[in-house]
């Protein structure tokens, strides 16, 4: 058995290359090739017609993609196959993930069901919902009595005819 030097520097030096690991990790690798948690990036934009979202799913197929939309929310999964070596050999860097994914969206407002459109168009996924149109405000005549006595009598006239 030897005898070493005890460097305390060496120590600290360890946990900060520990700590940038860990967090390096943590933010940009799945662990162990995890999916859970892969949640994929979405924009929404609210127009006065309607809401269209887009998702970014390259390498994903059309048919490997589902929406659904229940009330006001709007869920698309899907799954990115994973991709298989043609020979034997070993991985030294895998960044992109694989498998299952899903997001949900609440949009702010009702939407019509009905009416709803999605277009898959070199990996970008984008999904149109338009509002529904709620009672829109309607401009009301004021007639005076004398209209009113004039119509009624035009349409007592007409049944008397008919």
């Amino acid at each position: 058995m030897s005898i070493s030097r005890w460097d305390p520097w060496s120590d600290i030096v360890s946990l900060r290359e520990a700590m940038n690991q860990l967090m390096e990790d943590g933010y940009t690798r799945p662990r162990n090739g995890s999916t859970a948690g892969m949640s994929m990036a979405v924009d929404v934009l609210e127009t006065t017609g309607g809401f269209v979202i887009q998702m970014s799913i390259p390498g994903v197929k059309q048919d490997d993609v589902s929406i659904s939309l229940l009330g006001n929310t709007l869920t698309i999964r899907g799954e990115r196959k994973d991709q298989k070596l043609e020979d034997e050999g070993r991985w030294l860097i895998r960044e992109r993930q694989s498998g299952a994914f899903q997001r949900s969206v609440t949009l702010p407002g009702p939407v019509n069901g009905e009416g709803a459109q999605a277009d898959f168009d070199n990996g970008v996924l984008t999904v149109t919902l338009p509002k529904i149109e709620r009672d829109k405000a309607r401009q009301i005549q004021v007639r005076s009595a004398q209209e009113n006595a004039i119509e009624g009598e035009a349409e007592s006239s007409k049944k008397r005819r008919g």
